[in-house]
């Protein structure tokens, strides 16, 4: 993870745990990867996917996006709260390029955590 990435993320912890645990009266927000025209990938968060991904098509969303369109949405995770969902999204863009390849291919993903009643041979 690169340095700078760390230092952010430090600084979520603490937003983390100062935030109510329920997230009431907090509209859920999304990790997005978009695959650009050119091939590469765009990750950023929202709390209104289909409205972000029209801004990102129609041009208006983000430098980056506005000169390799079109793009398609190729992966969303629900993150809860904003505060979630920003540090999820330093910690993925922090990821290779084969890592995020990993994480968007339907199948490939691993549980967070086995299961607590199975064993590993």
């Amino acid at each position: 993870m690169k340095p700078k990435y760390r230092r952010m993320l430090r600084g979520m912890k603490s937003v983390r745990e100062a935030a109510a645990p329920d997230g009431a009266g907090e509209a859920p927000w999304f990790l997005y990867i978009l695959r650009c025209g050119d091939g590469s990938f765009y990750t950023g968060i929202t709390n209104d996917i289909e409205r972000r991904l029209k801004a990102h098509q129609d041009g208006k969303a983000s430098r980056y996006t506005r000169t390799r369109r079109p793009v398609d949405l190729v992966y969303r995770e629900a993150c809860g709260g904003r505060s979630l969902a920003l540090a999820r999204e330093c910690a993925v863009k922090a990821l290779s390029r084969e890592r995020k390849e990993k994480l968007i291919t339907p199948g490939c993903r691993r549980p967070a955590r086995p299961h607590p009643g199975s064993r590993r041979t």
